[in-house]
């Protein structure tokens, strides 16, 4: 069985969070953001408290995250950040279930508007194939190219 079809969703607002898994969030989103990307940044933007956090755990191991935001939170319309796989399964096609997880649970939550992103360059492909398009031109964000993108 592969660790896709063994993946345990969850989601939960910041102030649900055990301390285990806010714990487990910034230690995947730092080991990925801020060391394997060499990013020196505070990952801690005060944007936690307002959004609903998507996990998936493959047994006691944080494989996926992303958060999710209503409209008005980030940007105007719905929005999905952070999101983010484990290293140790990339090649798996985690990050397109947590991508799927995300886009359902947004829509659910927030209704068929639309939902933005911003997205790190080089994954731009990868958002576009869930629909996303890019709007606007390319940014800096903690020093990495950027660029926003919009599911309609």
């Amino acid at each position: 069985m592969s660790v896709s079809e063994e993946i345990n969703w969850g989601l939960k607002p910041f102030e649900r969070l055990t301390a285990k898994e806010l714990y487990q969030v910034l230690l995947l989103r730092s080991k990925v953001f801020v060391v394997e990307q060499k990013c020196i940044y505070l990952d801690m933007d005060n944007k936690d408290q307002k959004a609903f956090h998507l996990m998936g755990w493959y047994h006691n191991l944080l494989v996926a995250y992303s958060r999710l935001f209503a409209p008005g939170d980030y940007f105007r319309e719905a929005a999905m950040g952070r999101i983010i796989s484990a290293p140790e399964v990339r090649g798996q096609g985690i990050g397109k279930l947590l991508m799927q997880e995300s886009i359902e649970i947004a829509r659910r939550m927030y209704g068929e508007g639309a939902i933005r992103i911003a997205a790190q360059c080089y994954l731009e492909e990868f958002y576009h194939s869930f629909g996303f398009q890019r709007e606007g031109g390319q940014f800096l964000e903690d020093g990495i190219p950027h660029i926003e993108m919009v599911l309609k």
